[in-house]
C-alpha cells in the first residue's frame, strides 16, 4: 500500500530523433571543454535510500503483524564501517536514512517515558515513518539503548561522514501523527497545537485545522482489522481527540475514511479552508533570484506559526550534522513556505541537499525556481514511462520523448527504479525479474545530469514478497517489523560481504557497482544529451552523452529477447565501459545485445 500518493498521469509523446554530428562549432567545443575541466573532479550525486529499521535486521521469522521481539529490528549500530563501505562501493554520495524521526508506533517503551501509541491510529505495528510524533528525537526502535537514541544517531552521522558520504533525513511538512508530543524538544520550543484556538476551524497561527464541535471517530472498514485482529488493550476502536482535526490528506470529516491518511493530522500553513492565502505572496520575479534574495524577502514579514516551527526543526538537524532533507508530499504545502524554509537552510549550509516529492508536472518549475528546491522526483514522467516500457505497455521511443519535456530542468530531476512507495523490480506485479534493473537503471542513471537513487535491496534482487501485516506484498513494508530476505543474504549476518548471495545476485550487484562508477565521468556529470537513431526504436533506447572530446554511447535492450541493433553513430572505434562490445562498420555501430543487455561505449575520434 502506498502511503501518500496523489493521482498520477503518464504523458505519451511523439519521439523525434536527432543525429549526432561529427562535431560542434568552435564556440560549442570551447564551452564544452571548460565544463569538462570543471567536471573532472566531480561526481553526479547518487542517493542510497535505506529503510533504517530494516537494514540491519538479521531475523528471518517474518510473522505477519509480528512484534519487535518476534520479527526483530535493525539498529543505527548495524551501519558499521563494513556496512557503510558496502554502500559506498555503489558510488553513493548521500545516504537517505528513512524513518529516523520518532514516529507513532505500537511498541511500548514506557520504561523510557515513551508509551506505545494507540493502534487504532497507527498503520502497522511498527508504524508509518510519515506519522512523526516528535521532530526533536529519533525512533527508539533504532537504538541499542533507547535512552541514548539521539546520541546513537549522532554517532551514525559521524561514521557516515568519515566514510565520505552525506546524510539525508525526512521532513514531513504536510502532517504529523495524531498524537504528536515531543518529549525532548529544546527549551523554548512549544509543541504543535499547544496554542491553537480550537473554537474555530481555521486561524492563521493555529497549527491544525479543526472540525469544530465534533469528536474524532476511528475509521471503520469491514475488510480491515487493527493489528490483523490480534488483541491489544488499546485496540478498542476509540481514540480521544476533541475537537477532531482535519486528516493529513485534507479530509475534513470527524471520521475519516479508512483510505485516508487517518493516522495523521494536517498542518496549517496559512491556507484558508476556501483555498485563499493568509500570508504575503512571493513576487513572480523571485523565480529568477538566488536564495539570499529569498531569505532577505521574508525577514520583515509576519508569517504563520507553522512556518517558524519547521524552520526551527530543520535548523536543529543541521546543527546535528545532517546534510539535507527529503520532503514528503511537498506539493501539498504552498510554494512560498518552501522559499522561506529552503532559503533559511541554504543560509546555514549552502551545500544542503534538498529533495522534494512533487508529482504534478505543472508544479515542477515553480517548486524548483520559486521554492528553491534542489531536486524533484522524476516519477510521473520518467519512472512511469520506464516501467510501462518494461511491462510492454509502451514502446522504447517514448522514454526520450518524455525526458525531452524536462530538458530545461533535467539536472534537477532525480531518477530511480525503486523506493519505499514503489514496487520492487523483481516483484511479479512489476517485472518479475531482478535483471530488468540492468537496462532500466543504465538508462535512468546515464541519460541526464540529475541524481540517481538506489533503494536498499535493489542491487541484489529483493522482490518484496513478504507478508508483513499492514499492506500487501510487492513493496517492502514500511509499517511492520520484517526481515528483507535478499538484502539479508548480502548482509551475511553482519559481515556485509555478500556471502549468502547466489551467483546471479552477485553478478547483479557487480553490474550496479560498475554502472554507478560511471557517474564520475565528465560526460555523465555535465555532458550534453544527443539522441541517436537505432534500427529497433520500439525496443531499444539509444543516446550519446558528450562533453568536450568525451563521447559515451549508451544502448539498452528492452525487447523480450536478444536483439541485433544498428545505431546511427559516426565512429570507427571505441572502448567498452559496460556490457556488450559493439562492431564498428562503415555505416555506424552494430551491437548484438543479449536479453536485458546494455552497451556503454566511449567512442573514439570522429575524424
Amino acid at each position: 500500500m502506498k502511503v501518500h500518493k496523489l493521482a498520477k498521469t503518464v504523458f505519451a509523446l511523439t519521439l523525434t530523433t536527432a543525429l549526432v554530428s561529427c562535431g560542434g562549432t568552435d564556440n560549442e567545443q570551447s564551452t564544452s571543454a571548460d565544463s569538462e575541466r570543471g567536471a573532472k573532479d566531480q561526481q553526479k550525486p547518487v542517493v542510497y535510500q535505506v529503510f533504517t529499521r530494516l537494514f540491519g535486521n538479521t531475523n528471518t521469522t517474518n510473522k505477519p503483524w509480528g512484534t519487535l521481539q518476534e520479527n526483530g529490528v535493525g539498529k543505527f549500530a548495524d551501519f558499521d564501517d563494513k556496512a557503510l563501505a558496502g554502500i559506498k562501493e555503489l558510488g553513493v554520495s548521500h545516504i537517505w536514512y528513512t524513518g529516523v524521526l520518532h514516529h507513532a508506533t505500537v511498541t511500548d517503551y514506557s520504561e523510557f517515558g515513551l508509551p506505545g501509541d494507540d493502534p487504532d491510529v497507527v498503520k502497522g505495528r511498527a508504524g508509518s515513518p510519515y506519522a512523526v510524533k516528535d521532530y526533536y528525537n529519533v525512533n527508539p526502535d533504532l537504538a541499542v539503548n533507547p535512552e541514548r537514541r539521539l546520541q546513537e544517531f549522532e554517532a551514525l552521522i559521524k561514521r557516515t561522514h568519515e566514510q565520505g558520504m552525506k546524510v539525508i533525513i525526512d521532513i514531513v511538512p504536510n502532517h504529523v501523527a495524531r498524537d504528536y508530543h515531543s518529549v525532548s524538544k529544546p527549551d523554548g520550543v512549544q509543541d504543535f497545537g499547544v496554542n491553537d484556538d480550537t473554537s474555530v476551524s481555521y486561524r492563521r497561527d493555529n497549527n491544525f485545522y479543526y472540525v469544530v464541535g465534533e469528536d474524532f471517530q476511528v475509521p471503520q472498514d469491514d475488510d480491515y482489522q487493527v493489528l490483523g485482529g490480534m488483541s491489544h488493550p488499546k485496540a478498542d476502536g476509540e481514540f480521544v481527540e476533541r475537537p477532531a482535526k482535519w486528516t493529513g490528506n485534507g479530509a475534513r470529516k470527524a471520521q475519516p475514511d479508512i483510505n485516508d491518511w487517518y493516522e495523521t493530522v494536517k498542518i496549517n500553513y496559512g491556507v484558508k479552508p476556501d483555498g485563499s492565502y493568509d500570508f504575503p505572496r512571493l513576487p513572480p520575479e523571485y523565480a529568477d533570484k538566488d536564495y539570499q534574495a529569498h531569505y532577505a524577502f521574508w525577514q520583515d514579514k509576519q508569517l504563520p506559526d507553522s512556518w517558524y516551527k519547521f524552520r526551527d526543526i530543520t535548523q536543529y538537524w543541521l546543527d546535528k550534522g545532517v546534510d539535507g532533507f527529503r520532503y514528503d508530499m511537498a506539493e501539498m504545502v504552498p510554494v512560498e513556505f518552501w522559499s522561506f524554509l529552503n532559503s533559511s537552510i541554504k543560509m546555514t549550509n549552502p551545500d544542503a541537499f534538498l529533495l522534494a516529492e512533487v508529482y504534478n508536472p505543472s508544479l515542477y518549475r515553480p517548486y524548483l525556481h520559486s521554492g528553491k528546491m534542489d531536486y524533484l522526483y522524476d516519477k510521473v514522467g520518467f519512472y512511469d514511462t520506464l516501467k510501462a516500457i518494461i511491462q510492454g505497455r509502451q514502446g522504447a521511443q517514448a522514454l526520450l520523448a518524455e525526458h525531452r519535456q524536462v530538458l530545461d530542468i533535467e539536472q534537477h530531476m532525480l531518477h530511480f527504479l525503486e523506493n519505499h512507495d514503489e514496487q520492487r523490480i523483481a516483484s511479479a506485479d512489476f517485472a518479475g525479474d531482478m535483471n530488468w534493473g540492468k537496462p532500466a537503471m543504465t538508462v535512468s542513471t546515464l541519460i541526464g545530469r540529475g541524481p540517481s537513487m538506489i533503494y536498499f535491496g535493489q542491487t541484489v534482487g529483493e522482490d518484496g514478497s513478504e507478508e508483513p501485516g499492514f499492506g500487501a506484498p510487492t513493496r517492502t513494508s514500511i509499517f511492520d517489523y520484517i526481515g528483507v530476505p535478499a538484502h539479508q543474504q548480502w548482509m551475511n549476518n553482519g559481515a556485509f560481504d555478500g556471502g549468502q548471495l547466489s551467483e546471479a545476485q552477485r553478478e547483479l550487484r557487480q553490474f550496479y557497482v560498475q554502472l554507478m562508477s560511471l557517474n564520475r565521468l565528465p560526460a555523465i556529470v555535465a555532458g550534453q544529451l544527443v539522441e541517436v537513431n537505432n534500427s529497433q526504436p520500439q525496443q531499444v533506447v539509444s543516446f550519446i552523452r558528450q562533453q568536450g572530446e568525451q563521447r559515451l554511447l549508451v544502448v539498452a535492450n528492452f525487447a523480450g529477447q536478444q536483439q541485433s541493433v544498428s545505431v546511427d553513430v559516426n565512429a570507427s572505434q571505441g572502448n567498452t565501459l559496460l556490457g556488450t562490445p559493439p562492431e564498428f562498420t562503415n555505416n555506424g555501430v552494430t551491437i548484438a545485445l543479449p536479453y536485458q543487455g546494455v552497451s556503454v561505449v566511449q567512442l573514439g575520434s570522429n575524424h
